[in-house]
């Protein structure tokens, strides 16, 4: 069994990975804003009579990250950490508000360089463990309305890219995962994907990704 913290855990990806880790026996943690979407997320996996545990957290807080990780990792330990959260704005680069932008980047890089940061020195005390960045096909190559989105994704590209030359010669693992838009409540509230019946499922591409993780640096599933 592993215990594997899974952020933006309430929706989408994150909570399919959630599922499909924790009927694999895993024990999950669920990290996100909303208590009501982790709860129901974590109730679903206990009704199955598997594991999981709801934790809220502003994620591009690092003073909040820091004191939630501690906490966690005074009853428990992390073997895998999967910065799943993100957000995304679209449209022309002069449509966005600087709150959009701010929020974007906040999310999807600081979000990830904070959990990150806060798991590091447990991992190095273990000798071991996996950081999993998912990034999308937005950090392979630039796309039409998506420039802020985009940046953001190359960011964690070259994060996580760092983190694997850093890491050489240890047990730790950094793991970038590329895949293309999913059918999930993260295009809600923007008409940039039309016809959202031609993408994957999420339960789709979670299973691709726990099939494929055997902590290699980069897993595709879509290019």
């Amino acid at each position: 069994m592993k215990n594997i913290l899974i952020t933006g855990a309430g929706t989408g990806l994150g909570e399919s990975l959630a599922v499909q880790y924790s009927a694999e026996g895993n024990h999950v943690y669920l990290v996100g804003r909303r208590l009501e979407t982790l709860e129901q997320v974590e109730k679903h996996i206990k009704d199955a009579g598997e594991k999981a545990t709801s934790i809220v957290c502003d994620i591009t807080d690092h003073r909040e990250v820091q004191s939630t990780i501690q906490s966690l990792l005074k009853s428990t330990t992390i073997d895998i950490l999967i910065n799943n959260a993100g957000t995304g704005c679209f449209g022309p680069l002069n449509s966005y508000s600087n709150e959009e932008i701010d929020q974007v980047l906040a999310t999807n890089v600081k979000g990830t360089i904070n959990l990150t940061r806060s798991v590091m020195p447990r991992f190095i005390e273990q000798g071991e463990g996996q950081i999993m960045n998912i990034i999308s096909t937005a950090g392979l190559r630039g796309k039409k309305n998506e420039s802020v989105y985009v940046s953001s994704k190359f960011a964690v590209r070259g994060f996580t890219e760092s983190l694997i030359k850093e890491l050489e010669g240890t047990n730790i693992k950094a793991t970038a995962v590329y895949m293309g838009g999913m059918d999930t409540p993260f295009w809600d509230e923007t008409d940039h994907i039309t016809d959202r019946s031609r993408l994957k499922s999420p339960d789709e591409v979670a299973k691709l990704i726990i099939e494929q993780n055997t902590g290699q640096a980069e897993i595709f599933i879509d290019r």
